[in-house]
């Protein structure tokens, strides 16, 4: 029973998600975001000044997961059996949310389906920071698919993964280093000095995790030239660990993403990737499908290894 404790946790945490969602209320990651800026206001009161944002920002980050991950390790230690499982489950159902993403997804598909352009833009612009007004049919489309991709792989993904490695500490410190750099990881005067501890932190608690995201998408479609895209795209992205993801999801998808992007800040000009084929509503549900699919493909594979064992163990 304890060997295969973790395949059951990830399926009882899969199956809360597909028959839950999200909580409505009380989600405790919205609760740690309030509170993430309120300690924000306090300490960043010098942000252009490196000597003292640098600082107040690594502290700001033990300040607000160090507590956390303590009653992490203490809830671990202090329950057992099914109990433990119970409470596993739980915590990788508030930090996956498969089915929230893909209903953020296809509230941009249908709309973008029916031709409804304005109902699109209102949609996608809940998911993405680019200036949804200024995009077209297929920016609406690309920008949906990417957070589909993207989103997989920190919300879903490294979620799973940091469960397997770490049990419930490792899922509640990365959700919060991926808030803190949610939250702080921009490259403008307020956030470049005072986030750079959470980016930096969100980029090696994500490195390995989105690699393994990376090889899935590619397992699961166009693998020629979801690998081609991988070796060559990737390193032409200005994230460590979006760029493989996002260069293998768009081979994999023969979707062409990337390319320049309105923001309120002006046009970001993004290397290209992916396909030949142009982003529409038909790639944003692919991209939703490739990641759930992804998500049972490291369900079966868990089961294998974990009978793999058993098997091993009682010979």
């Amino acid at each position: 029973m304890l060997l295969f404790a973790p395949f059951i946790v990830c399926v009882l945490a899969l199956a809360l998600d597909h028959l839950l969602g999200e909580p409505r209320r009380m989600h405790p990651i919205v609760g740690f975001g309030r509170l993430v800026t309120v300690v924000e206001k306090r300490l960043n009161i010098a942000p252009e000044n490196p000597w003292r944002s640098l600082p107040a920002g690594m502290l700001a980050v033990l300040l607000l997961t160090v507590p956390m991950l303590i009653l992490a390790v203490w809830v671990s230690v202090a329950l057992e059996g099914l109990l433990l499982m119970l409470a596993q489950a739980v915590m990788l159902w508030l930090a996956i949310s498969l089915r929230g993403l893909a209903e953020h997804g296809q509230a941009v598909a249908q709309p973008l389906h029916e031709g409804d352009l304005d109902g699109a833009r209102e949609q996608v612009s809940r998911i993405v920071s680019r200036q949804a007004s200024a995009l077209d049919e297929q920016g609406v489309a690309a920008a949906a698919t990417e957070s589909m991709l993207e989103n997989g792989a920190d919300a879903v993904f490294a979620s799973l993964f940091w469960f397997l490695i770490a049990g419930i500490p490792g899922v509640v410190l990365h959700r919060m280093v991926n808030t803190l750099d949610a939250m702080w990881g921009y490259r403008n005067p307020r956030f470049l000095y005072f986030g750079r501890a959470a980016a930096r932190l969100d980029d090696l608690m994500g490195w390995v995790p989105a690699r393994l995201t990376a090889l899935t998408y590619m397992l699961l479609g166009d693998r020629k030239l979801a690998w081609w895209c991988w070796r060559t795209q990737a390193p032409l992205w200005d994230s460590p660990n979006a760029g493989p993801v996002m260069a293998a999801g768009a081979g994999a998808l023969n979707v062409r993403l990337g390319g320049p992007s309105p923001y309120p800040s002006g046009v970001k000009q993004r290397p290209t990737l992916g396909g030949i084929q142009d982003a529409s509503s038909a790639s944003i549900e692919a991209a939703i499908t490739l990641v759930r699919h992804g998500v049972w493909l490291w369900v079966g594979v868990v089961l294998a290894v974990t009978a793999l064992i058993f098997l091993m163990v009682h010979s």
